[in-house]
This record gives structure tokens, sequence and C-alpha cells, in this order.
């Protein structure tokens, strides 16, 4: 990522200017003598749910000391830290996440306040492991929140609203093993007991057949592999990517070789260009029962999403409390669409989606692209109304708003 752009290339900041603190009192001076500020972290965001015509401030240039916690099991980081470099330091430790998003290259901070995930049936997002954060509120003051505090839970997946994250507080288990299997070919009748088989399982269609294309299934080490005939599916016999055509090298190791917990659970590598790079991204977060139902109703737009798609996604995720989080009191299927990079020809499918999807309360995923009115966001966060009030108790001159939350939270 560029100070001007985000990673993707679609988004050009409209910031009047970068900043780069070297520590957390240059930033406090720096968020109390501006009148519109945000943080930017790996810019892996679609959208413009960041973008300010203030300040923009990347954190990567504060002290990026990790502190181990074995006693209580938890690991406090710098905002700014990458998921890949945090595993690997913690790794070398005797320790894990939970989990982990498909892509190790993103932030912390970014990823929780836009509450992105990984996959598997009992594992909840990645916020779900913020134990505290500390943060700069607006009038320059220096904040530590933890689990015990009742706003909490409306904190962690804040958008960046309510002030910049400096540092997070995350839960710990001990390191563990994967062994990760491609599997070809799934019918679409046996989906759900596909994504309820292993830690962790993302089933990939191109939409030009209600078969999953490929199934990344994967299981701690120490269980079995699947059986040859495994729910009507073929084995791979070589390496796959997600987006057909793209450098099997990119991806993290498959055939069933174990490894560490951090070089199996994304998809890709973090020194290597995750997915394919030039993209568009969207993705819609529906209760889990209603899966069957919901893939039913894409594939009435079907023809409509394959010709511009590279590749989809369907992965589940644990239920959770936080107030903005896409998981909030509900299992939930997701549903990724990698589209080509092309918006005038995407944003229509986009809509088409969010129409096939209407009936089934879906969430958006706050760092990617989509449509869909903030009146109908809203309905399905029952919490929706108790966030807008920590917002404007916590950020009373919208000093943390930007254009777009403002269309969300109207002031």
């Amino acid at each position: 990522m560029s100070t001007q752009r985000n990673w993707a290339g679609n988004i050009r900041y409209s910031a009047r200017a970068y900043h780069r603190p070297s520590s957390v009192d240059e930033l406090r001076a720096l968020v109390a003598g501006s009148d519109r500020i945000r943080a930017v972290g790996s810019g892996h965001s679609f959208n413009r749910l960041g973008d300010t015509t203030g300040d923009l401030v990347t954190l990567a240039g504060l002290p990026a000391t990790a502190h181990l916690d074995e006693q209580r099991r938890t690991v406090d980081v710098p905002a700014a830290t990458r998921y890949g470099d945090l595993a690997a330091w913690l790794h070398e430790r005797g320790y894990a996440l939970a989990n982990l998003a498909s892509l190790p290259h993103i932030s912390v901070a970014g990823a929780v306040a836009t509450g992105t995930h990984g996959s598997g049936v009992t594992v909840g997002n990645l916020a779900t492991a913020v134990a505290g954060l500390e943060l700069v509120t607006g009038t320059g003051d220096l904040r530590t929140v933890d689990r015990s505090s009742p706003d909490f839970p409306g904190l962690v997946v804040s958008l960046g609203a309510l002030g910049i994250v400096t540092r997070l507080t995350l839960d710990v288990l001990p390191t563990f093993d994967i062994r990760q299997y491609v599997r070809l070919d799934l019918p679409r009748a046996a989906l759900d007991e596909a994504l309820g088989s292993a830690y962790s399982v993302s089933v990939f269609t191109d939409w030009r057949s209600t078969r999953g294309t490929q199934v990344w299934r994967k299981q701690l080490a120490d269980q079995p592999p699947p059986p040859a005939d495994w729910l009507g599916t073929t084995a791979a016999d070589r390496p796959w990517h997600p987006v057909p055509g793209m450098p099997t090298a990119n991806c993290t190791e498959q055939l069933g070789v174990a490894g560490p917990w951090h070089e199996r659970l994304p998809h890709f590598r973090l020194g290597f260009t995750p997915s394919s790079g030039d993209e568009l991204q969207s993705e819609y977060h529906l209760p889990r029962a209603v899966a069957a139902d919901a893939l039913a109703a894409l594939d009435e737009v079907a023809h409509l999403i394959a010709p511009v798609s590279q590749t989809s996604e369907l992965r589940t995720i644990a239920a959770d409390q936080l107030w903005l989080s896409p998981q909030y009191d509900r299992d939930t299927l997701a549903v990724h669409f990698t589209w080509i990079a092309d918006p005038d020809r995407v944003l229509p499918v986009v809509a088409e989606v969010e129409r096939a999807l209407a009936p089934f309360a879906p969430r958006p995923h706050w760092g990617k692209v989509f449509t869909l009115a903030p009146d109908r966001i809203a309905a399905t966060y029952p919490r929706w109304t108790d966030f807008a009030a920590l917002l404007h108790h916590h950020d009373p001159t919208g000093k943390f708003h930007t254009n777009d939350l403002t269309n969300l939270f109207p002031r």
C-alpha cells in the first residue's frame, strides 16, 4: 500500500496530509490538534469507510514491541502489527492464535475493527480474541479498556470510529499443527457437512455449476485424513490456488503435509501476493441456518456473477456478542466474491447479489464493496442504536467520522 491508494488500487485517499508518528505522545498531539483524522492499516479495505478529507495517519512508525503474558495467556501487540509477523513470533514461543484470515498480510487493528475472520464452525472472527484495547480519544487522551468495561463489546469492532487504537491484547493458546487437504468437485448437498468437517474449511465455487470447485480442509494434524471417497469428492494430487491461473507457490502448503498453524490456516504465504492482486471484493454474512435457501437464491443470478467473478468462497464463523460484528448473535455463513477489477461491470452485479440475498438479512463485510442502504444494514444489527449512542459519546465532534460513516450513523 502507498500513502495515496489502498492495496487494491481502487481507492485514492482524499486526505489533506499523511502522518507517520514515531511515538504515542506524538500521535496524541496529532489527534488533539486535528479536526478530522483517521488511521490506516495495511490498506486491505476496498471501500471508503475509512477515507477522510482530514489527516490520515499510519501507526507503522510506533514502537513494535510485543509482550507475551504466559500466566494470563495473552499477548499485547502494537496496532500496526501484521498477523503473519505476530503468528511467527508467537509460534517461536510455543503459542498460537485461535484462527487467522486467508491473508496474513493484514494489520491486527484493521482486521479487528472491521470484523475480519477466518473459518471454522466453532471459531469466532479475529476480533473475538481481543481481551483489551488501548486507544487515543478525540481529545488526545489515552484510554485502556478490557472485557470488564460495559461498553467493551461496542469498542472492539468499531470501524475506527471511536478513536485510534494503538495496542491490542489478544488471547493465545498453545501452538498446534495443521494438515491441509484440497478436495475437488463437492456436491452442493454435502456443503454443510463439509464446512463442519475440520478445524477450518473453505469451499470455493465459480458459479458455473452448483458444485464446489475446491474444498480447502484444514484439520488438526493428529486427525485422520479424509477417506478417498470423502463426500463424493476427489483428492487433489497437486497444489491448487483459489483463483484459476494464479501461481500455486503463493499458497500455503497442501497435500496433507503437517505444519505450524500459521503456515496452514491462511490461504496465502506472507512473502507472496495474496489472492490475484488485481481485484475487487465483496462479502455477505448470513445466518448459517438459511444457507441452503440463500445459495439457491444466488443460483438465480449466477449467470450474472460468473462473468465478473474470479472465484467465490464459502466459510463459516461462530456467533459472538460484539455489537457491530457481522457474526453478532448468529452462527454465520460468509459468501465471499473476488471480482475482476472493473467497478463499472462489478457494481451492478453486486446490487443484484444484494437483491437476491435481501430475504436473508445479509450483513456486508465492513471492509469490502457493498451498496446496501444504511437502514437495511442497521435492521440486521440488534445493538445498532447502542453503538450509535456510544459513537456520539466517544466522538461528539465527529473527529473520526468520514462521509461513509456519517451515512451509516447520521450526526
